[in-house]
Formats: structure tokens, C-alpha cells, sequence
């Protein structure tokens, strides 16, 4: 027994206990209450989710049933349409200009387009570009005196469906809620649709509802590229991606896009020359030979508008045109600025900007196609900063890095469930940057070998741009947004989009040099410059950028940009054929050039200035170059 007459530390004083368990009660009961409330949110949580999932359902289920009726119908029209034309051509004879040129889907250059799953064909209306055939060698288009002839022809004698045909999901859910913003659909002409041969494609989009195409006849294989689309994901859920399908019928490919007819205010040379009208940014609207000299520039098979509204400051010219066996999906030059690489059908090759040789073809002969064709596109090439190695991503869902001297694979980066459609190497000299039609941004290290991140968003990516100083990668959508992440902290930091914001998919974004501010360009055929916001402090959610700058002129889609490196000029590639150069703080176009006949796909500035490369559907890549007056 103690001396001490104390209570053990575990005792409760007489009185304090029911107090105590009463306390007790009470938190135990408010808990339960708590957690009931708990779950009832979960539930109604759960409810919402599988609410929307089915109206996503219904609504594509109802997409499907729409593209089947339509597709029926199409095929009936197209049936009476051609008994039609036979009739009229029995009765008005051979000679007559609306029977003009073969029937509909008849002789082998009328093949009927590839069946294209929804979502597919990123790519391949883009390639189909003005002349909805992009994809076609130049001995598979039809001859230019052939075209007025085609032209005339009414709509019912087109090869391709008429234009509410051309309207994917955007289109169709546009006209249920009024509003949404959707690029015009714009019909093929006949001379546009004959000029496509085997290579036809529909889509970069083509005639199709909501991306089907007509069926194919019995054997016809998926050419080109765009076979495999960004669009939803397998499995997925909800509405496909809209196809890129609203071409700007041109007349021809041998005629630019910006060489019109003369009118009475722009006579030809000869007679009095009127002064422009004002077109601000619209250059291609201009008609050349009612420009003063000083205001334009012709070369071998190109040619340069200058804005005759602002004081020209820049010389342009062709340093070498280089020649490839199918379209040129991207262009990208290497630090020092001595080489540039082109990505292809099948390969990746490389030349000397100085002489325009060849240095190097990079192929993986035990590359295969997963759908069984024979092409195998490289959609986006870019050099490491030492310019040893060599990354290329494909439609095979791999990235190859390459060492160029050895002309070895040292890197294969799987994980891509769709086509890898840009890939940007960070200035640490072992970060690549992915994007791809699967909805992910991924960052690959190719010192370990490995995919260091993965973000993941809601649409398909159609660009990727790491910052100068590798501290964030952005990425261009097809939902209209741009994105801006914070490479350190794996975090969502900029979403650029909003009233001042891209009204369709946004194809190519890259940052300034001083990594402050990102230009963007889109199916809207704007481009904008944004300002990025100032760093925050901590994780207190996404920082306000904002829209500084809207550049408008280009006729179609604007396909790709870039900065050139003293961030003087922004660049732009356009399937309206053109490249534009920019003045960044004015917002004003200093010149536009033309020279290729199809679709500009891929632009690259050196990055030593002075020079930059343009890509095309028309199989060539062409080096650039441009100086100060």
C-alpha cells in the first residue's frame, strides 16, 4: 500500500465519466451523420456520372444511326444521280459541257475514298488540301487544260457527297445548340475531286459524315497518312472528332491560290494600274500583276506578296527545293542550323542546307504498319541540341531516337496508343516531348530510357513545344485549348482558351525564345500570341495567361507556326498553300509566298536565322531563305 494517497493515472474522478461518454456519444453521432451525408453525395455523384455517360451514349448511338441513314441515302442519290447523267448524255451527245469528263466513280482515277473509322484522319484531308488530293504524284493529276471543262459541271455530277455530307459531329451537334463555332464546310470542286487518283483521301478529314467515308470497293487499302486519327481512344465514350474536311476550292494545282482573275478595278499590266484596294492581312486576295514592284517578288515556280499597307522590310528567296517520293509531313533544322530533316513515308531524311545534298536516309526496315498497309508516315522529326541524335515519331505508335552518324535506333519509346503526331526535344539534350492522338502528352528520357510523365486531357494532341528553358511543355488540342504544364511540379500551370481563344482544333503551338510567351495556330485560320502568366507561389491552381494578339489573313486552316529565333517574325504554314511572315507587335502580315502546290504542312526557322524550310503535301520540302532590306 502507497504512502502517498493518490489515484492511478488511468483512474476517472467520480462524475467526469458520464460527462465523459456523453461527449463521446455525441462526436460518435455527429460522425455517423457525416458520413451519411457522405455517401449520399457519392451516390448522387455516381448517379450524375452515369447519367452523362448514357446521354454520351445515346448521343453517339444516335451520331452512328445518322451517318448510316445518310450514308444510305448518299448511295441512292448517287445511284440516281449517274442514271441521270447517262440520260442526259444520250440525249445531248458527248459534246456537252455539263457531261463533261467521266461519271461518277467510274475509271480507276474515281476510286471511291477509304473507309475511315470516326475520329480518324488527323492528317489526310490537310494533305488532300486545295485540291483534295494532296496525297496524288503529280503523273496521277489530271491535265490543266482539262479543268475549266471540269468545272463547269453542276454540283450532281461531283464525285463527292454534297456539302451537309461533310458535317462531322461538331456540325451536327451545332445545329442542336445553336452557337458552336465550327469552321464552314466548303464543297470540292470536280477538277479538285479527279485530280486525287488511287491517293484519295477524305480528310490532315475529306467528304465524309462524321469522318465515315463511302465504303471502298472490295480489296481498296487505307493510303497515306491520317489512317489512324486522333479521336476517341478504344472503348471510348461520347461523340468522334470532328473531320477536317472544308477545303477552299481552288482552281487547280498549278495555279496559286492568290493569282485571280483580272477585274475591272485590277486590270492587267498594259492599261492603267488602279492602287490596291485595302486588304490589311488578306494578301492572297491581291492580284499580282496590279502590284507595284516593289510590292511583289517572282522566282522559278514561287512567288512573293508584299503588304503593300506597311513598309517592307524583308527579302526573300529559294535556296533549293528538295524532292521527295510522297508527302512531307514536317520540317525541323538543327541547332547549329547546318542541317534540316524532313519526316516522309517510311523514312526520315536529312540534308546539307548549304548544298542541298542528301546527307542521310533514316529507315527502320523492321518497321510494319499495325493495319497491314505499306506506308508508314513520320509525322514529326526534331534534332537533339548536339545534333547527334535524331527523334522521329510514327504512325506505328513508336518513337525512334536515332544516332545519325551510326544510323542506329539507340531508343524505342512505346506506350502510344495512336499516331505520335509532334515531338519537341528539350534543351537538357535528353527530354523528348510526345503527343498523340490517344489524348496524352508524354516526357521520355532517353538517357534512361524510360517515360518520365503522362498527362493526360480530353481530346486528341496535335502539337507539343517544350520551353527554352525546359521548365514547361505546352500542347495544342483538338478541343481548342492550349495547355501549359509545369515540367518540375507535373502540374497543369496555363489553359489558354476562352472568348479571346482558338473557335476550332489548335494544330501547332511554340514558344518565344525568351519562353514568355506562346503563339498558337488552328483550324480557325488565326493565329494568336498569348502572354503566359507570372509564377505563382505553391499549388494555388492554373495562372491567368492571356490572348495579346490575333493575326488573320491566312484562306484555310492554319496547319503550322514558329518564331524566328531574335523573335522578330512569326511564321506560318497554311493549306491554303501559303507562308506568311508576321509582325508580332502589329499583328500586320509582312509578306506572304507561294510556291507550293498543295497544302504547307510543316514550317521551321533556323535557329541561327536567316534561313527556314517549308514542308507540303506536294512531296517537297523547301529551304528559305529571308533578310533584312
Amino acid at each position: 500500500m502507497s504512502m502517498y494517497p493518490h489515484r492511478g493515472m488511468g483512474a476517472v474522478p467520480p462524475g467526469n465519466s458520464s460527462r465523459l461518454n456523453e461527449l463521446l456519444d455525441q462526436i460518435r453521432a455527429e460522425f455517423d451523420t457525416q458520413l451519411r451525408q457522405t455517401e449520399g453525395l457519392e451516390h448522387q455523384i455516381s448517379a450524375q456520372v452515369s447519367e452523362m455517360q448514357l446521354v454520351r451514349e445515346k448521343v453517339y448511338a444516335m451520331e452512328q444511326t445518322h451517318m448510316t441513314l445518310k450514308q444510305k441515302y448518299e448511295e441512292e442519290l448517287s445511284v440516281l444521280r449517274h442514271q441521270l447523267a447517262e440520260a442526259t448524255r444520250g440525249k445531248g451527245g458527248a459534246g456537252q459541257p455539263a457531261m463533261a469528263g467521266p461519271p461518277p466513280h467510274a475509271g480507276p482515277s474515281q476510286q471511291q475514298p477509304p473507309s475511315i473509322a470516326p475520329g480518324n484522319g488527323l492528317f489526310s484531308g490537310i494533305m488532300a488540301g486545295g485540291n483534295q488530293g494532296g496525297l496524288a504524284p503529280p503523273q496521277q493529276q489530271q491535265p490543266q487544260q482539262q479543268q475549266p471543262q471540269q468545272q463547269q459541271q453542276p454540283p450532281h455530277q461531283q464525285h463527292g457527297p454534297p456539302q451537309e455530307q461533310q458535317m462531322g459531329p461538331q456540325h451536327q451537334m451545332a445545329q442542336a445548340a445553336p452557337g458552336l463555332p465550327v469552321p464552314p464546310p466548303h464543297a470540292p470542286t470536280q477538277a479538285q475531286q479527279q485530280q486525287q487518283g488511287p491517293y484519295q483521301q477524305q480528310p490532315y478529314g475529306g467528304p465524309m459524315s462524321n469522318g465515315m467515308a463511302s465504303q471502298p470497293p472490295p480489296g481498296t487499302a487505307s493510303p497515306g497518312p491520317g489512317r489512324w486519327g486522333v479521336g476517341r481512344p478504344p472503348n471510348g465514350v461520347g461523340p468522334t472528332t470532328p473531320q477536317i474536311n472544308t477545303p477552299v476550292p481552288y482552281p487547280g494545282n498549278a495555279q496559286s491560290p492568290s493569282i485571280s482573275q483580272p477585274t475591272p478595278d485590277h486590270p492587267r499590266m498594259g492599261g492603267p494600274r488602279a492602287p490596291p484596294p485595302p486588304v490589311g492581312n488578306a494578301l492572297g486576295d491581291l492580284e499580282l500583276d496590279s502590284l507595284a514592284p516593289h510590292n511583289k517578288k517572282t522566282g522559278n515556280e514561287w512567288h512573293a506578296i508584299f503588304n503593300p499597307q506597311v513598309q517592307r522590310v524583308l527579302d526573300v528567296d529559294l535556296v533549293h527545293s528538295l524532292q521527295h517520293d510522297s508527302v512531307v509531313c514536317c520540317v525541323r533544322f538543327s541547332q547549329d542550323g547546318k542541317y534540316v530533316a524532313t519526316g516522309c513515308n517510311k523514312s526520315a531524311q536529312i540534308f546539307d542546307v548549304a548544298s542541298g545534298e542528301k546527307i542521310c536516309v533514316l529507315e527502320d526496315h523492321n518497321a510494319s504498319d499495325p493495319t497491314g498497309s505499306t506506308d508508314l508516315y513520320i509525322r514529326s522529326v526534331c534534332f537533339s541540341p548536339d545534333g547527334r541524335y535524331l527523334a522521329t515519331g510514327a504512325e506505328d505508335k513508336i518513337i525512334r531516337v536515332w544516332d545519325i552518324q551510326n544510323r542506329t535506333i539507340r531508343n524505342h519509346f512505346t506506350g502510344h496508343e495512336q499516331d505520335i503526331y509532334s515531338l519537341d526535344f528539350a534543351r537538357d539534350g535528353r527530354t523528348i516531348a510526345s503527343g498523340s492522338g490517344d489524348r496524352t502528352v508524354r516526357l521520355w528520357d532517353i538517357e534512361e530510357g524510360v517515360n518520365t510523365m503522362t498527362l493526360t486531357i480530353e481530346d486528341g494532341v496535335t502539337t507539343v513545344a517544350i520551353s527554352p528553358d525546359t521548365q514547361y511543355v505546352a500542347a495544342g488540342s483538338l478541343d481548342k485549348s492550349v495547355r501549359v504544364w509545369s515540367i518540375p511540379e507535373k502540374m497543369l500551370v496555363e489553359r489558354l482558351e476562352g472568348a479571346d481563344g482558338h473557335k476550332d482544333s489548335v494544330y501547332s503551338v511554340a514558344f518565344s525564345p525568351n519562353g514568355k510567351d506562346l503563339v498558337s495556330g488552328s483550324l480557325d485560320r488565326t493565329i494568336k500570341m498569348w502572354e503566359l502568366g507570372a509564377p505563382r507561389s505553391g499549388r494555388d491552381g492554373i495562372r491567368a495567361g492571356k490572348c495579346i494578339k490575333t493575326f488573320e489573313g491566312h484562306r484555310d486552316f492554319v496547319l503550322s507556326v514558329a518564331l524566328t529565333p531574335d523573335a522578330n517574325w512569326v511564321l506560318s504554314g497554311s493549306k491554303d498553300r501559303g507562308v506568311q511572315f508576321w509582325d508580332p507587335r502589329t499583328g500586320t502580315t509582312q509578306l506572304m509566298l507561294q510556291g507550293h502546290k498543295n497544302s504547307v504542312i510543316s514550317v521551321a526557322p533556323s535557329p541561327q536565322g536567316g534561313y527556314f524550310a517549308t514542308g507540303s503535301g506536294d512531296q517537297k520540302a523547301r529551304i528559305w531563305s529571308y533578310r533584312p532590306l
